[in-house]
């Protein structure tokens, strides 16, 4: 599950946020990952260092798999489920010729593009460099079929899928992306749902008789309301077009998670067969020009808040501010150099 949209203000900033819809018990942390720091890809091919520092939402399995983030120059980056669609790379291309390009995992490309992109352009010139292969993770035992949704403070936004059609890198206008079916498919169905409205639509007379509608809202009959992927992305859409051009940085926070929480899922709501709930875990928004991560969980409504600071000199170790579902309750989380 998990519903990604982008909001930009009447100034121009952008931010950046997504709902974490999963039925695996997750226990995140927010880390902020340093300007220099090395790591190996999971294939053990390579030796990866990084070029900007950024802060995001990880799980150390081990190693730390990040699901969303934002780096120094702004650049911000999140993974959603695509079960169905996604179709990766092999490793090894099985006609005994080598393939030059870096095998990068599926689950570790969100940390790859924070740590080497400074925006979306040169997000897509690096992704035509490598290879996206796939790579059980510890909590599902499974290799997660996954897409990606990248956005910078310039406004650019693009969807990038995997599939047995091979990599394809599209320009996404809406700022919105849910899971399956693929990118082009939402878009595509959004004209089904072009007569939404948010005014009222006029008295219409049935010959001998006058119908009025019954009250405010009537313009949005029709709009979907379930939790499958295809309504998700349209009610999400709907909303973030017919919502206000904030004024503001805080303002488009707000309006995000507003948008968010129309898409968020309860307990109980959406269960699997396994017999485990598919819910919101944890929602999140991005200023992505002020580097600033803000958060709500499942059991805490609250908004938690952390800032990266361009140019900082954070170290060369990964560290954890702390665990999204036990926050230190402060309204801003300070890194602290030790």
């Amino acid at each position: 599950m998990c519903t990604a949209i982008t909001i930009r203000t009447a100034q121009g900033n952008t931010c950046f946020g997504r709902t974490m819809d999963f039925s695996y018990p997750l226990d995140p942390e927010l880390y902020i990952s340093p300007r220099g720091y090395e790591w190996n890809n999971l294939a053990a091919t390579h030796r990866i260092r990084s070029r900007y520092s950024f802060i995001g939402a990880g799980q150390d399995l081990p190693p730390v798999i990040f699901a969303d983030g934002v780096n120094e120059m702004g650049f911000g980056a999140a993974v959603l489920y695509f079960p169905g669609y996604a179709q990766y790379d092999t490793v090894d291309s099985g006609d005994g010729l080598k393939d030059p390009r870096p095998p990068i995992a599926a689950i570790e490309l969100v940390s790859f593009l924070l740590g080497l992109c400074a925006s979306v352009s040169q997000a897509a010139t690096l992704l035509d460099t490598i290879r996206i292969v796939g790579q059980k993770d510890s909590v599902t035992n499974t290799v997660a079929p996954l897409h990606w949704i990248l956005a910078d403070q310039d406004g650019a936004c693009m969807a990038v899928e995997r599939t047995g059609d091979g990599l394809r890198l599209m320009d996404n206008p809406m700022g919105v992306l849910a899971n399956s079916p693929d990118f082009q498919w939402h878009m595509t169905n959004l004209r089904n749902y072009m007569d939404l409205s948010p005014y009222q639509p006029q008295d219409s007379d049935w010959g001998s008789v006058m119908l009025a509608p019954f009250g405010q809202g009537a313009g949005t009959l029709g709009l979907p309301g379930d939790f499958t992927p295809p309504s998700r992305f349209v009610r999400a859409a709907y909303l973030k077009s017919h919502s206000p051009i904030p004024s503001s940085q805080e303002e488009a926070l707000n309006t995000g998670f507003h948008i968010l929480e129309n898409v968020s899922i309860p307990k109980g709501a959406v269960m699997t067969d396994r017999e485990t709930a598919d819910y919101t875990q944890y929602t999140a928004m991005i200023d992505l020009s002020a580097r600033k991560y803000s958060f709500r969980t499942y059991d805490n409504s609250r908004t938690f808040s952390a800032y990266l600071e361009p140019g900082r000199d954070y170290g060369r170790k990964m560290v954890s501010l702390g665990r999204l579902n036990s926050p230190d309750v402060t309204d801003s989380w300070d890194f602290m150099s030790t």
